[in-house]
């Protein structure tokens, strides 16, 4: 068999085993959401209190992000990638077993510190073992997990506490760990670079803390007027803390993460615009569920139902994704569908109790269509022009950013819903179904004005990867 074949089909394999950690890592993280309340009641706590094992993973995750781009550089991709994938499993395991809320808590920040690792890297591994003209495909892979965990995660979980218990929803990453570490050190190379690069020690503390600071004031910013003065002063001195670690990249010989790559509009539209039209993408999966129990009526099994259109307008939608950024070129597709997006996020603002279930599910399908398009499109035109000794800087900015804002589709949801009661004087905490179409019409603006990135761009914008010829 020809090197290309062998090369091209080895490509694949790792693909698929990096986006099946990526599907494990982010199903973790939304399917305990349903088990909240059974947990709260075997530790003995109130669920509100249960908070914290969340906020946890996500300090975790801002914290060492950053240093997993070295980290990989220094050890070898797939001594770290192996060594994030057996954190994550050991760490599951410690959370099945967890009798009280501290060691949940602590079993919790571990499984952190294996993702903030895991998806960086793996993302970088791909991008080393991919050519260019498979970039679209390979990308389209990894980016799947993003989209299907956040959708499936709920009635997964529901499911697992009803006819089993709450610790199985850890268990369940156990085999599938396993698993992966056993075709990681069958499949993945540890090629490191000939130039080791110096930790930059300050960029690191400045980093962690400048996300922690913002991580910490969207998540208090979520709960309600009530704890305003620490939402402010967390996100301000997240705010001062990242001007702070840009200036010092910037003047750095070595930064910890180099910006040199947003000198590229195909990198910067994901880093600026992209990063706004995720969050967005992510409160759809948290607002929509609040919407049909506690607005339209519905039961959790109807709510599910409906949920589901979403996950079957990605499925949909994947099987042409290539066809389309071909036929149209990537400038266009952005902005049209990042219009139709931004419709279909207000639309959802619409629904009533007399809206025909038929109708509601049409339009989360077609949500569903076109989330799936963005966040593809995003996440593949992003490397498009990044040049290879660039890749691993490039990579960790992007990994940091994405899974941040991966994060804070919950915490934003919130947001929205805080603002809308805000806007029309009613209280917040106690959202009645006004306040949920404000917080649709609310993130429809958002990703409209969002798309001002992608409209600066040319028209034959990454076409090398797209295969896009203007005609």
């Amino acid at each position: 068999m020809p090197d290309t074949a062998v090369s091209a089909r080895h490509s694949r394999a790792v693909t698929y085993l990096v986006a099946g950690a990526f599907f494990m890592e982010l199903l973790d993280g939304t399917v305990i959401a349903t088990a909240m309340p059974q947990m709260a009641r075997s530790f003995g706590v109130a669920p509100v209190d249960m908070n914290i094992g969340m906020t946890a993973y996500l300090l975790a995750l801002a914290v060492f992000i950053p240093i997993s781009g070295w980290v990989a550089d220094r050890l070898g991709p797939r001594t770290v990638f192996g060594g994030a994938i057996a954190l994550f499993t050991l760490s599951s395991a410690l959370c099945g077993f967890s009798s009280g809320l501290w060691s949940f808590t602590a079993a919790r920040t571990l499984q952190g510190l294996g993702g903030a690792a895991m998806v960086p890297v793996g993302r970088l591994i791909v991008l080393r073992v991919t050519e260019k003209r498979d970039l679209m495909r390979a990308i389209g892979t990894i980016v799947w997990p993003g989209l299907v965990a956040p959708v499936l995660g709920p009635p997964l979980g529901g499911f697992l506490v009803t006819y089993a218990s709450w610790p199985w929803i850890f268990f369940l990453n156990l085999p599938l760990g396993l698993a992966a570490l056993a075709m990681t050190a069958a499949w993945v190379p540890n090629e490191r670079p000939t130039a080791m690069r110096p930790l930059d020690a300050t960029g690191f503390l400045l980093s962690g803390a400048a996300l922690v600071a913002l991580v910490y004031g969207l998540d208090t910013a979520g709960q309600g007027a009530q704890s305003s003065g620490q939402a402010i002063g967390g996100i301000a001195l997240g705010l001062v803390l990242s001007a702070l670690t840009i200036r010092h990249c910037r003047r750095h010989p070595t930064p910890l993460f180099k910006l040199d790559a947003l000198r590229l509009p195909t990198y910067a539209i994901a880093v600026w615009g992209g990063s706004v039209q995720r969050v967005a993408i992510g409160t759809v999966p948290f607002l929509t569920p609040l919407l049909f129990q506690t607005a339209l009526g519905l039961d959790a099994f109807q709510s599910g139902t409906l949920v589901l259109c979403i996950f079957a307008g990605n499925l949909a939608m994947k099987t042409v994704t290539s066809q389309v950024l071909r036929r149209f070129g990537f400038r266009r597709v952005l902005l049209v569908n990042g219009v139709l997006m931004s419709v279909s996020l207000a639309a959802c603002g619409l629904f009533t109790p007399a809206t025909p279930k038929a109708l509601v599910g049409l339009v989360l399908f077609l949500g569903g269509l076109f989330r799936s398009m963005q966040f593809t499109s995003l996440s593949t035109i992003q490397f498009a022009d990044v040049p290879k000794e660039e890749v691993s800087a490039a990579n960790t900015l992007a990994a940091m950013l994405g899974q941040l804002t991966s994060g804070l589709g919950v915490v934003v949801g919130a947001l929205a819903l805080n603002l809308g009661a805000v806007l029309r004087g009613h209280p917040q905490g106690q959202p009645d179904l006004a306040d949920f179409h404000n917080a649709f019409f609310i993130m429809g603006m958002v990703v409209l004005l969002s798309l001002y990135d992608a409209w600066k761009l040319t028209p034959d914008a990454a076409q090398n990867v797209s295969g896009h010829q203007r005609a």
